[in-house]
């Protein structure tokens, strides 16, 4: 790659251009804040930092363009054949959000099980809410409970080990799991290859969703294994949307059969005004900003300074490399 570089940086928030002033100040950048800005300057930029932002229709106009580095762990937004054929490089900023992530997924667990959620509406309704009479509607306590994880990475890892902290018994799904409960290393009880998805299901008290979005996750959770579960069991996705089937999820909050869900991502984003989703006084939802911290632009510069170094000294690896 050039000594001097161009390096376009779009986000809606993200303050990654000063970091890498302060980082880089031999390369020149531009930040921008909405998708046809990145359009406009898409054709200056030797290396793009983008990642919900992107379209692939941008690839025969980006004729510069030799490295992008994503700002999420996710990359199912990038045709990958494309920038293959273009010779474009590509790195996630997998493991940049992973203590975020997994700390949102813990407060969504706690929210539901406490009543934290319930507790912010009396507040603001200025209401005193009593005591519970019917056990199985109080609040929950995490010792004893099972969890199972869905995404051994370092998100679920993390997750797994916050859990075993509050005295939970952890069950994690793996792609390339044995399957031998013995073989289990501390905080796991067992790791199960995903084969065993739905004999796990029938023991989780949470169920944490965890995992990328590939042809074999997408509607990983359907009518199906929604069915597995325990009605008393909860649901928590910090994956992608469409790891649930989120018309079954639906029909089971509405018949019952699951006792709530905590959901940080959907199928269609930002979720319609019309989705039912809204109303469920047993969910609790956040705007996909389970990986936000006050971190995020350090840790992606990190990432992306390492994979600019390695380029220009001509290496082929690239930290969380995908092309």
């Amino acid at each position: 790659m050039r000594d001097r570089l161009t390096v376009l940086f779009g986000h809606p928030a993200y303050q990654l251009g000063d970091v890498f002033r302060a980082r880089c100040p031999d390369h020149s950048c531009l930040e921008v804040r909405t998708l046809p800005e990145v359009e406009t300057h898409i054709a200056e930029a030797d290396v793009l930092v983008v990642s919900r932002f992107w379209r692939d229709a941008w690839v025969d106009r980006a004729e510069r363009l030799r490295f992008i580095q994503a700002i999420s762990a996710g990359t199912e937004v990038f045709d990958l054949a494309r920038l293959r054929q273009r010779g474009i490089r590509l790195a996630s900023a997998q493991g940049g959000n992973a203590g975020a992530v997994a700390e949102h997924a813990l407060a969504l667990t706690l929210s539901l099980t406490r009543h934290l959620h319930t507790a912010r509406d009396c507040q603001t309704s200025r209401r005193w809410r009593g005591l519970i009479a019917d056990p199985h509607r109080r609040e929950m306590e995490l010792a004893g409970k099972t969890m199972v994880i869905v995404g051994l990475g370092g998100i679920g890892s993390r997750i797994a080990a916050l859990a075993a902290a509050f005295g939970m018994r952890v069950v994690g799904i793996r792609r390339n799991a044995a399957g031998n409960t013995a073989a289990a290393a501390p905080p796991f009880e067992a790791v199960l290859p995903p084969n065993r998805l739905m004999e796990a299901l029938g023991h989780a008290d949470i169920l944490v969703l965890a995992c990328p979005l590939t042809s074999e996750t997408e509607g990983l959770i359907d009518a199906a294994a929604l069915a597995a579960m325990k009605p008393s069991a909860l649901l928590i996705n910090v994956a992608r949307g469409r790891v649930i089937d989120e018309a079954a999820l639906i029909q089971a909050l509405q018949d019952g059969a699951l006792a709530g869900a905590g959901l940080d991502c959907f199928a269609q984003e930002p979720l319609p005004e019309s989705s039912p989703l809204w109303g469920f006084d047993n969910v609790v939802m956040t705007s996909h900003t389970a990986g936000e911290s006050r971190a995020c632009e350090g840790r992606v510069v990190d990432i992306l300074v390492e994979n600019l170094s390695r380029l220009a000294s001509g290496r082929a690896d690239l930290r969380n490399q995908i092309l």
